[in-house]
C-alpha cells in the first residue's frame, strides 16, 4: 500500500474511532444507573413517596404527554429530582421512570403508616390543622371537654368558630367499611408528651377506584346477625363444662324463641384436644361439631351436643392446643353469613407455645389476636383455673390475655376459679350466660335503631365477678360491632386529609385513664406479597441456621434480625434487594432506624439488650418469631385481606402489616 493511500485509510480510522468513542462516552452517560435523592441529614436513605389516586406518570417537567397509564393507588416511588410543581419518581431506586404532579403524592420518609383501632371504648379520631392546634388541644384546663365540643361542631349539634382547629374526624357514628381500604402514612412526629404521639399524617382514600374484595356483604338495615361460636376443651376433666355448654345452649335456644329477632342470631361448637401424633387415642386436635343452627335448626344442634365427650386418655403436655380449636372455628365454620361474629373458648389449660412441633397452628398469642382481627372475631377465653394445673396458672392467664387484649387497654378474659369442679361449672355457665344474654340484647336495641353509648372502664381498683367481667366485655365488643355494622352500612370512609395533625391515643380519655393511654391507631407497614415473602424466607433461613447458636450467645443473628427489621420499616424495597445486609456491620444501622416514628420488637432493642438476655429470654424470643412465621403463612394464604388496585400481578398486592407482626 502506498504512503498516501495510507495516510487517507488512517485519517478514516481516525474517524470512525473518534465516532466509536463519542458513541460509548453517550451510551454509557445515558444507561448509566441514577441514584435518588437521599433524606435530609442522611447518607443512604433515600426520598420517597406515595401516590394518590389519579396520579399519572409524564414524560417531562413542563410536558403534557403521558409516559404511561395512570399510576396504581398507593404505588411507592423514589424521588430523582423536582422541578416547579412536578417530581422526578421512579418504582426502582435505579431509574426514573417519568414525572409526577407533586399534588398526586404524599412524601414518605418510612414506610409507616396507622390503623385505626377498634372502638371498644375510644372517641373519634380528630385531625387538626397544624401542630400548634393539637398541641393547644392537649394542653387545655379539660382535655375531654375541649375534644367533645368539636366533635359536636363536626356533627352540627353546636355552632362552630370561625377557628375550628379540626379539619375532619374519623367517622363519629360508625366506622370505616370494611372493604374501604385507606392508609394513613406517618410524615412527620413529635414526642414531647410521655405515652402519648403527635403524629402529621395524610389520610388517604382510594374513593372511586376498585373496591377491594371483602369477605363480608353489604347489610340491610335489617340484617344484624351475630354468630356465637362456643370453642370448648373436651379433654379430662372438662365434662362438666361440656355439660353446661350443652344446658346453656338449650336455655338460649328457649330464649331466642320468644324474640321476633330469633332467625338472626345463630350458634356454633368447635371441640379441641391436643396433638393425636402424640397421642392417637385422643381421637382429634380440632374439630367442627356443628355449624351455625339457628332456632328454627336447633334440633341439629343439640343432637351433636349430645355425642360430645371428654377424652378418655390424657393429652402429652399440660398445655392443650386451645389455638387449634379457635383456628378451627375462624377457618370452618361459615361467618359469611354473620356480620357480627363472637367466639367463646373454654379451657382448664394453657396454650401450646408458638413453634411447638405438636402445635398444629404454630402461632404466638399475638399472632393469633392479629388473624383474629383480621377477621372481626371477638374472642373471650373462659380460664378454669382448678386445682391440678396450678403451676400453670400464670402462663395460661398471660397468654389468654395477650391474645384477647383490645384496644381499650382491657383483656377479653374470665377467669373462673374452679377447686370445687362443680361450682367452676356453675360459674362458668353464669358468665356464658351473661355474655350471649348481652347479645342477644344488642341484636334487639341494633334491629330497632338504638343507638349504644360508649362504655365507661371500669374502676381499676375493684376486681370483678366472672359475671361482671363478662358484661363489660359485652358492652366493649357489642359497642365495637354496633360501630361496624353501621359503618358497612353507610359505606362510611377515611377523611381526604392532604396534611393533618392526629393523636395516637384517645385524647378524651387522657385524663382519666389510670394506665397506658388509650390506643386510637397502631402502627403498621405497608407491604407487597413479594416483600414479605423476601422476609419469611430470610428469617427462616436466619433462624433455621443459627438457633442452637443464638441460644447460646455466639452468632450475630440479633443483628441481622434488627436488621431486616429496620429496613422493613423504613424502606421494604431496599430490604428485597439484599435481604442478607447486615446494616450493623455497615455501620448504616442508626442512620434508618434514626427518627422512625415507632419500633419493632427487636428493632426497638440494643446490642446490650440482647447480651443480657437469659437462656430463657432467648428461647422465649426464638418462639415469638416462629410465630411471626407461621402468621406470613397465613398472609400468603389469604386471598381477601390483599388491595391489588388493579395490578394483575399478585406479587404487586399490598397489605397493611401491624408493626407489632415485625420482628
Amino acid at each position: 500500500m502506498d504512503t498516501a493511500r495510507l495516510s487517507v485509510c488512517l485519517r478514516q480510522w481516525s474517524k470512525i474511532s473518534l465516532f466509536f468513542c463519542l458513541w460509548v462516552v453517550f451510551f454509557c452517560g445515558q444507561t448509566q444507573a441514577m441514584t435518588p435523592l437521599v433524606q435530609e441529614g442522611k447518607t443512604s436513605v433515600f426520598q420517597r413517596v406515595v401516590t394518590h389516586p389519579g396520579a399519572r406518570l409524564y414524560a417531562g417537567a413542563e410536558q403534557t404527554a403521558e409516559a404511561g397509564s395512570e399510576l396504581r393507588t398507593f404505588t411507592v416511588m423514589y424521588i430523582y429530582a423536582r422541578q416547579g410543581g412536578r417530581l422526578q419518581v421512579g418504582v426502582n431506586s435505579n431509574k426514573a421512570d417519568g414525572w409526577i404532579d407533586a399534588n398526586l403524592a404524599t412524601e414518605w420518609p418510612q414506610a409507616i403508616t396507622m390503623l385505626f383501632t377498634d372502638r371498644t371504648g375510644r372517641a373519634p379520631v380528630l385531625f387538626f390543622k397544624d401542630h400548634a392546634a393539637l398541641e393547644k388541644t392537649c394542653q387545655a384546663e379539660s382535655v375531654a371537654k375541649t375534644v367533645q365540643g368539636y366533635l359536636q361542631a363536626l356533627q352540627g349539634q353546636a355552632q362552630p368558630g370561625q377557628d375550628l382547629p379540626v379539619l375532619a374526624s374519623e367517622p363519629i357514628d360508625s366506622q370505616i367499611a370494611e372493604k374501604n381500604f385507606y392508609l394513613l402514612p406517618v410524615l412527620n412526629i413529635d414526642r414531647k408528651y410521655e405515652g402519648l404521639q403527635l403524629l402529621e399524617v395524610a389520610s388517604i382514600d382510594p374513593g372511586k377506584g376498585e373496591a377491594p374484595k371483602s369477605e363480608m356483604p353489604k347489610p340491610a338495615a335489617s340484617e344484624f346477625k351475630i354468630g356465637f361460636a362456643f370453642v370448648i376443651d373436651t379433654t379430662i376433666s372438662m365434662g362438666p363444662y361440656i355439660k353446661q355448654t350443652t344446658e346453656l345452649v338449650k336455655h338460649l335456644y328457649n330464649e331466642l324463641e320468644k324474640s321476633p329477632y330469633a332467625e338472626n342470631m345463630a350458634f356454633a361448637v368447635v371441640a379441641f384436644r391436643s396433638s393425636t401424633k402424640k397421642t392417637p387415642k385422643l381421637e382429634y386436635t380440632a374439630r367442627v361439631v356443628c355449624d351455625f343452627t339457628t332456632v328454627k335448626d336447633r334440633a341439629r344442634l343439640e343432637k351433636a351436643l349430645e355425642q360430645v365427650h371428654e377424652a378418655t386418655v390424657s393429652t402429652h403436655d399440660v398445655n392443650e392446643d386451645s389455638f387449634a380449636g379457635i383456628k378451627e372455628a375462624a377457618e370452618s365454620l361459615a361467618w359469611q353469613d354473620y356480620g357480627s361474629r363472637i367466639m367463646l373458648m373454654v379451657s382448664d389449660a394453657g396454650p401450646l407455645k408458638a413453634g411447638d412441633p405438636t402445635s398444629l397452628t404454630g402461632l404466638s398469642p399475638e399472632a393469633l389476636s392479629d388473624y383474629l382481627r383480621e377477621r372481626k372475631i371477638y374472642l373471650t377465653c373462659v380460664h378454669v383455673k382448678g386445682g391440678n394445673n396450678s403451676k400453670n396458672h400464670a402462663y395460661a392467664a398471660q397468654a389468654y390475655r395477650t391474645l384477647t387484649m383490645q384496644s381499650n387497654n382491657q383483656a377479653s378474659y374470665i377467669a373462673i376459679e374452679a377447686r370445687n369442679q362443680k361450682k367452676g361449672a356453675a360459674a362458668f355457665r353464669s358468665a356464658a350466660q351473661v355474655l350471649a344474654k348481652s347479645y342477644e340484647n344488642l341484636l334487639r336495641a341494633t334491629a330497632t335503631g338504638q343507638f349504644l353509648t360508649q362504655p365507661k372502664e371500669p374502676e381499676p381498683s375493684r376486681a370483678l365477678s366472672p359475671e361482671e367481667e363478662a358484661r363489660r366485655i359485652a358492652q366493649c365488643t357489642g359497642y365495637a360491632m354496633q360501630l361496624q355494622f353501621f359503618g358497612n352500612q353507610k359505606q362510611s370512609r377515611a377523611p381526604q386529609v392532604v396534611k393533618a395533625w392526629i393523636a395516637d391515643a384517645d385524647l378524651e380519655k387522657l385524663e382519666q385513664s389510670q394506665g397506658a393511654p388509650i390506643l386510637a391507631c397502631e402502627p403498621a407497614v405497608l407491604l407487597t406479597k413479594k416483600q414479605l415473602d423476601h422476609l419469611y424466607a430470610q428469617l427462616k433461613r436466619l433462624l433455621d441456621a443459627s438457633e442452637e447458636a443464638f441460644l447460646n450467645g455466639q452468632t450475630n443473628l440479633f443483628a441481622q434480625i434488627q436488621s431486616a427489621s429496620a429496613q422493613m420499616s423504613r424502606d421494604p424495597k431496599q430490604f428485597v434487594l439484599n435481604p442478607q445486609a447486615n446494616l450493623l456491620e455497615n455501620k448504616l444501622l442508626d442512620e434508618v432506624l434514626l427518627d422512625l416514628p415507632y419500633k419493632s420488637h427487636i428493632s426497638g432493642m440494643t446490642q446490650q439488650d440482647w447480651e443480657n438476655m437469659s437462656t430463657g429470654e432467648r428461647q422465649k424470643l426464638i418462639s415469638w418469631l416462629k410465630g411471626l412465621l407461621a402468621r406470613y403463612r397465613e398472609y400468603d394464604s389469604d386471598n381477601t385481606h390483599w388491595e391489588c388496585f388493579g395490578a394483575s400481578n399478585a406479587d404487586d398486592c399490598v397489605y397493611r402489616v401491624p408493626l407489632k407482626m415485625l420482628p
